[in-house]
């Protein structure tokens, strides 16, 4: 039974070969040959690194501005970041449409599509960044006041967000270029792009924070500016390379194209926004037990967060290498992909979660003085962070249904978990087990047991739904 991928409008590879072979490289990397393994660890550790350094390059806003300024403006950054963080994971999940249509093609050999795709890209995120942006900037005071913010903190997360909220197209420009990079196998040049802008936000802040004071405005506007420094960068490798050559036509809309990024990208959006929220409704909880178990929630989901880079990078792993792979019609090495991601996510989380239940006191102990707290944290973690081993699975499964243009697939399994375990679990333990944090963190692993199963489950039909019938290739 043939099956063709809803990105490509047919291949042509022979004529790409040719033209790489001419002397102008459009694919950046070849993913449908050679060892997976070998391919997953290439693709999978610049992606990892591009996650750690996202990850330093919002704490450093917190850390600098702590030396400058006071409670109320380190509270004001603190709330505005992840409002930013929230968006930003949004947009990443949107671009994620781009990365496995851009895999395709490129697996196929289809520069044309390829070309389509890019340049529908550009256009729909542009136009949907400066739109967002100026909505956001009218909604800026209702938003403040949504989330609670204290009165103290209210005017330095209005200016933090307003600053923020114009550099939107700044931010979306970034991950949309940096989702064209590797829907076309290359990780590691948006990790240089991001290494790049940490440094001049880490620069900025200094400047702006503390040469001219600007105090929350300033950790703004070293974020935009350093965003806006990381575009240009990647635009200007692009010019240099030549590796992507568009026409005029390729950027107007085309609706078969954007049906393709959209129906792939907004379910991974709204799951993404959905786990935000349902983080947040936890951590209220978590709230309301007191400042002890507050405090140790708080600091665990820092590390777990840490923790949760390599499943996470097998999600973005799995989906630009599939891609590539069901573009050029390689679909066994797609499930070999699966299956080598799986290994990697679970080992990774099953040497955590030995290793957690012998260091846990001396892995949040950095974070407090508080004995109580070093406590609370340290019977939390060994139980949460079963989360990081059955994540594994699920993460990698999710990047499978991406590949394949079923991204609801994986909205649905992760809002399951979310409606029915997670969140339910979370308030009965906050409920029944008042005295310990053990039975709390145990909501989000098995949650992530429950994905993984309903994973399994539709990945099985998915087989079913494929299996040849008689016809032959």
């Amino acid at each position: 039974m043939e099956r063709k991928p809803a990105c490509s409008s047919g291949a042509n590879s022979d004529a790409w070969r040719g033209e790489r072979a001419g002397g102008t490289e459009y694919m950046e990397k070849d993913l449908t040959s050679g060892s997976v393994l070998k391919n997953i660890f290439t693709f999978s550790l610049p992606y990892l690194l591009s996650y750690f350094l996202q990850t330093l390059y919002g704490m450093a806003d917190l850390f600098i501005i702590g030396r400058f300024e006071g409670v109320a403006s380190t509270t004001a950054v603190s709330i505005g970041s992840q409002v930013m963080h929230m968006l930003t994971v949004m947009l990443v999940g949107v671009a994620m449409g781009t990365t496995v249509c851009t895999g395709r093609s490129v697996g196929a050999g289809d520069k044309q599509q390829a070309a389509k795709v890019i340049g529908n890209t550009v256009t729909l995120f542009m136009v949907g960044s400066v739109v967002l942006a100026a909505a956001l900037v009218g909604l800026v005071n209702p938003i403040v006041r949504l989330i609670s913010t204290p009165e103290e903190a209210v005017a330095g997360t209005t200016a933090y967000l307003t600053i923020c909220f114009i550099g939107i197209p700044c931010i979306t420009a970034y991950n949309v270029l940096a989702s064209i990079f590797r829907g076309m196998g290359d990780s590691r040049s948006p990790m240089y792009f991001i290494a790049a802008a940490c440094v001049v936000n880490i620069g900025l802040d200094f400047f702006f924070m503390g040469a001219l004071r600007l105090g929350p405005a300033g950790a703004a506007l070293g974020t935009t500016l350093s965003q806006a420094v990381s575009v240009l960068l990647a635009l200007c490798v692009i010019l240099k390379r030549r590796s992507i050559r568009l026409s005029k036509s390729d950027f107007c809309p085309r609706k078969a194209t954007m049906k393709d990024i959209l129906s792939i990208g907004l379910p991974v959006a709204a799951q993404d926004g959905f786990i935000q929220v349902s983080f947040m409704l936890i951590t209220i909880m978590a709230n309301q037990r007191g400042l002890t178990d507050a405090a140790a929630v708080g600091i665990v989901e820092k590390i777990i967060s840490f923790l949760f880079l390599v499943p996470s990078s097998m999600l973005s792993t799995v989906s630009a290498l599939g891609a590539q792979n069901i573009g050029a019609g390689k679909y066994d090495r797609v499930d070999d992909i699966l299956r080598y991601a799986i290994a990697i996510g679970v080992g990774f989380g099953a040497v955590m979660a030995l290793l957690m239940q012998f260091v846990a006191p001396s892995v949040v102990r950095p974070f407090t003085s508080d004995e109580a707290v070093v406590k609370a944290g340290a019977a939390y973690i060994r139980s949460y962070i079963f989360d990081c081993l059955f994540a594994g699975i699920q993460f990698s499964f999710s990047g499978y249904f991406c590949a394949w243009g079923k991204s609801g697939l994986s909205f649905l399994h992760n809002t399951l978990s979310i409606l029915l375990v997670r969140v339910p679990g979370a308030w009965l333990a906050c409920r029944f087990f008042p005295q310990t944090l053990v039975p709390m963190g145990l909501a989000p692993a098995c949650g992530s047991l429950f994905s993984s199963i309903v994973c399994i489950l539709l990945y099985r039909w998915m087989k079913r739904q494929n299996k040849p019938t008689g016809d032959k290739d």
